[in-house]
């Protein structure tokens, strides 16, 4: 909030009122409705989203242009709140000690400290990231199909964001699963996804991406 203060766009802007209007239709099917939730819409042309445990939500300008409707946004919004509904950052805190103790052993018997935390980096934290990442895929889809947003949307999201990403690093140097991997894995899941669509009572909504 500090760092972006003079970039928070108002409440009444066509920006907010989109993200707001999404996360409105993804709320009651997430599980965490007794969160705080409050909405951040920066403004700024980073192609990001995240959202904090206890529901603050921020979203750049940038990835509404890749989201290219509320559809899309709800791929990107339910892949956020995914990560609360599996209490990650809580996973990743946990994780973090062992790796400390262990880094600390290893400096104590002269290994370089930067060779050491680079090989556990590669070892533990990137695949553990990756994980965490396409647990929040599986999440977030199923959310968003229960919310009537059309799932097919998400194989185009991350579509765009490959080509977005061109020249991303490979993925067993990211913390994130390559955009390819991540559409054959939503792909395998969307059979499921469009079940949940179907059985979810969206007869009041006119499509699946408008309210």
């Amino acid at each position: 909030m500090q760092e972006y203060r003079n970039k928070i766009m108002s409440q009444n802007s066509r920006e907010h009122q989109m993200v707001q209007r999404v996360m409105d239709r993804l709320i009651p099917h997430c599980g965490l409705e007794g969160e705080a939730w409050e909405v951040h819409v920066i403004d700024d042309p980073m192609k990001n989203a995240f959202v904090i445990p206890g529901g603050k939500v921020f979203v750049f300008r940038g990835i509404l242009d890749v989201a290219q409707g509320d559809d899309g946004l709800a791929a990107v919004l339910g892949h956020e709140i995914a990560h609360n509904v599996a209490h990650h950052a809580a996973e990743r805190m946990s994780q973090g000690l062992p790796v400390m103790l262990l880094l600390l052993v290893l400096a104590s018997l002269g290994l370089d400290p930067g060779l050491g935390n680079a090989a556990l980096n590669l070892a533990f934290t990137l695949p553990g990231s990756r994980r965490q990442e396409e647990e929040a895929d599986e999440i977030g889809l199923m959310i968003m199909s229960e919310s009537c947003y059309d799932p097919r949307a998400a194989m185009g999201l991350w579509s765009r964001m490959e080509q977005e990403e061109k020249g991303a690093p490979p993925q067993f140097l990211s913390t994130h699963p390559s955009n390819h991997n991540r559409l054959e894995k939503i792909e395998k899941w969307l059979p499921r996804a469009n079940a949940k669509l179907e059985a979810s009572d969206c007869g009041m909504l006119t499509g699946y991406g408008e309210p």
